[in-house]
């Protein structure tokens, strides 16, 4: 039983934008990628399921887990860390051999929307089967299409999996899919009214699986909620050292104070009045978000809005100018104050407003009032850059300061971040930090006579 449990828990627990499946590898990891030629062209009404199959992968994001590092497209290989050793992504090529070019439409389906291989084998729930299986199959033959058709096959055996046995056992993850994934929806009609709303929830909760990274997990890793029938849907959550933020109507930390054209815009450019993306969410913005139709991410922001806060007795936060006051009178010498003016006012400014679509505002931040302050000490430690887009081709970046500012150092600068212009956000511990900074590795903290 404890076998069970501990595969069970550490399978939940990669990178929510992680592989399907690492295939049963029959070759060495390192062996030779051997590309072949595409197929001829579609036409027709072919050409158009194919077009309509690019789209949703690029709303799915597939290819941030099955592109290597200058590798060639979905041909796998991507490195997937998790508590118990390392997967790989596997090859979703139409490669006969060592992709999926031997699966039926059927097999394929099964695998997106039930997460059950070609081999009848559980996949890992990294993979987000249990988002896809709200894509009506008309889109996933639309998907099957394209990857079978369009995209070049390549020879490229998957890598296998360094995970140790007895956790490399998969029989057990059987039991996790049928404790929470749901059952994978049927076709269905068009919804007679408010198809905008129908469709931006049909995209977040389906395709782009926004409830993967920014849902709260529970006791067996699974997302706890896949709807929103609960206020915990879209609440917020932990992914690779950051805090993927509540996507609801709160006013402090969600999107309650975002208007539908700034959803639009963060999710177009990676950046709006109130915040840049940065680590996973500058990915998926580059690779994906950016490419979607104007329709659907207006789709998507009106969905977003008709989500109730996770507190709906939290109250707005308001605007003060005191920290401001005293950082130019020079007043305030906390250690706090005088780290932000040393390092951070020069971009964010003494008022906390940074300058808008260049440096992001500080002042009544949502990320900045997470309860959670992992994504600040993140940025701090190790830096950040904005997205490249189109809607913003400007690429501007913060440098890290592991090497520059000690653990107390970074404490007490976000402290002061979280309690100034109007922020009410818990302080900041050093401890904090030097966990997070352990478990992103980044530099050691520079020593000082007083650390010494």
């Amino acid at each position: 039983m404890a076998v069970v449990s501990s595969t069970l828990l550490a399978a939940a627990a990669w990178t929510v934008h992680a592989a399907a499946e690492d295939q049963q590898a029959s070759a060495q990891p390192d062996a030779p990628v051997k590309a072949q030629p595409p197929v001829a062209p579609a036409t027709g009404a072919q050409a158009q399921l194919i077009e309509q199959g690019r789209y949703l992968a690029t709303a799915a994001d597939c290819v941030a887990c099955h592109t290597a590092t200058g590798g060639k497209p979905y041909a796998g290989g991507v490195g997937i860390a998790s508590p118990i050793g390392t997967i790989y992504s596997p090859n979703i090529t139409p490669d006969k051999a060592t992709g999926i070019g031997g699966y039926s439409f059927d097999e394929f389906d099964r695998a997106v929307r039930r997460g059950i291989a070609k081999d009848g084998s559980t996949l890992y729930p990294a993979m987000p089967y249990v988002s896809y299986a709200k894509m009506k199959p008309s889109d996933v033959k639309a998907l099957y299409a394209y990857f079978m058709h369009d995209v070049e096959p390549v020879e490229q055996p998957s890598k296998a999996t360094d995970i140790p046995w007895p956790l490399s056992m998969r029989w057990p993850l059987r039991f996790w899919r049928m404790a929470f994934a749901p059952n994978a929806v049927k076709e269905g009609a068009p919804p007679a009214t408010g198809a905008t709303l129908a469709r931006g929830r049909y995209l977040v909760e389906g395709a782009a699986h926004c409830g993967t990274c920014h849902t709260p997990r529970g006791l067996g890793l699974q997302e706890k909620a896949l709807t929103d029938h609960d206020r915990v849907f879209l609440s917020g959550g932990v992914v690779d050292g950051y805090v993927a933020k509540n996507l609801r109507g709160d006013r402090k930390d969600g999107l309650g104070e975002w208007t539908p054209q700034q959803i639009v815009a963060f999710l177009k450019s990676g950046r709006n009045a109130h915040a840049a993306a940065f680590g996973g969410m500058a990915e998926v913005v580059q690779r994906s978000t950016q490419n979607m139709s104007d329709a659907d991410l207006e789709a998507i922001a009106a969905y977003l809005k008709t989500l109730s806060p996770a507190d709906p007795d939290e109250s707005a936060l308001a605007a003060d100018a005191t920290a401001t006051e005293k950082l130019r009178a020079g007043t305030d010498r906390s250690n706090g104050a005088l780290t932000f003016v040393d390092n951070c006012a020069a971009c964010h400014r003494t008022s906390g407003s940074g300058y808008e679509s260049t440096f992001p505002t500080l002042a009544l931040s949502s990320v900045v009032n997470s309860d959670d302050p992992t994504s600040l000490i993140h940025i701090v430690l190790k830096g950040g850059q904005m997205p490249w887009t189109k809607a913003a081709p400007t690429h501007y970046g913060m440098p890290g300061f592991a090497t520059r500012l000690t653990d107390r150092d970074i404490a007490d600068v976000l402290t002061f971040v979280r309690s100034s212009w109007g922020n009410r956000a818990p302080a900041v511990s050093a401890d904090e930090v030097a966990k997070v900074r352990k478990a992103v590795r980044a530099a050691p903290q520079p020593v000082r006579p007083e650390n010494s």
